[in-house]
């Protein structure tokens, strides 16, 4: 009876030691996926506009084509690659964080640009395109830009985690990966259905409130995506610079970190009742306005620097043959 007392108590151990360790994976979990909010925001934004145009019956195979994808960027290539850098190499994860998070300025930059050259760069799919060549056009382009909004989210969650061990770390960043996905095309399902659902009340409703509420919903899509993509604009622009001053620091350049600081804090002691909110704002801000100074600059080093050379590099990459 003793020994069964003393078993109960092992698995009652046992257990509790497993609780505490899945109580620090959600807790690690969640403080990684906050890390990377901004971009899941504009993840968010963006993905809408791969639907727009085809069949509304096709809308959400579309999005699960869309996540399936996504998972498989996150969990299947990023999850892997990101944990053998930073345990056998994580002296670059600083850099790559930096290259993202200037790539997020440079988004972030030229949508700002686009907003005061429209029509420069209009663009409209070809009305003769077949709508199954062009779904499956929208669900690889979607891709292609959700694996570089990914590799952003895995390598923030990555430098957020302080795991144990490298099994950890996989649970912990495998848990982001599946959350993350699922919250994005889960808000992008309910996005691009919002108003076939609205334009349902307002044609079948019953009574005429729910008729009302249809016709608020179908009204009010169009100016609800524009706020959330200028959020996410804001967010990209926001969390890039913050990321490329941060790993400045890191790497021992911490002049405009500190600048930023000081003044943030400043600004906090002067309005002491809200101090912890003045002295985030203030730092996002700058952040933002560094973020946004970048990525504009980036645009013409994109455009006649980094452009043009991967023009004269492409033909000199081998392809296959087609059989």
């Amino acid at each position: 009876m003793s020994g069964l007392l003393a078993l109960l108590d092992d698995v009652a151990a046992l257990a509790k030691v497993a609780a505490v360790q899945l109580d620090d994976v959600a807790g690690m979990a969640t403080k990684a996926g906050a890390k990377s909010l901004g971009i899941v925001i504009d993840d968010t934004a963006v993905t809408p506009k791969y639907v727009h145009g085809l069949p509304a019956a096709r809308e959400l195979p579309i999005v699960w084509q869309i996540a399936k994808g996504s998972l498989f960027n996150k969990l299947v290539i990023l999850l892997p690659l990101g944990l053998l850098l930073n345990n056998f190499a994580p002296w670059i994860i600083t850099p790559l964080l930096m290259v993202g998070g200037a790539y997020l300025c440079f988004e972030g930059a030229e949508k700002v640009w686009h907003i005061f050259h429209k029509g420069e760069d209009h663009h409209e799919e070809p009305k003769t395109l077949e709508a199954a060549h062009l779904e499956k056009e929208r669900v690889a382009s979607a891709i292609k830009t959700d694996f570089i909004l990914s590799a952003e989210i895995m390598t923030i969650a990555l430098a957020a985690i302080a795991a144990d061990s490298i099994w950890e770390e996989a649970l912990v960043l495998g848990v982001v990966g599946i959350l993350i996905t699922a919250a994005v095309y889960g808000t992008v399902a309910v996005l691009v259905k919002a108003d076939d659902v609205g334009l349902r009340m307002a044609q079948a409703g019953r009574l005429g409130l729910t008729r009302a509420t249809g016709r608020g919903i179908v009204r009010s899509m169009p100016g609800l995506m524009n706020v959330i993509s200028t959020v996410g604009t804001a967010a990209m622009i926001w969390v890039g610079g913050s990321i490329v001053i941060h790993g400045m620091e890191v790497l021992g350049w911490g002049t405009l970190a500190h600048f930023i600081h000081d003044w943030a804090a400043a600004a906090a002691h002067a309005i002491p009742v809200a101090e912890g909110f003045v002295e985030w704002i203030v730092t996002a801000a700058m952040d933002g306005v560094f973020g946004l100074v970048l990525g504009l600059l980036l645009i013409p080093v994109t455009t006649w620097v980094i452009a043009p050379l991967f023009r004269l590099v492409a033909p000199l990459i081998p392809r296959r043959k087609a059989a």
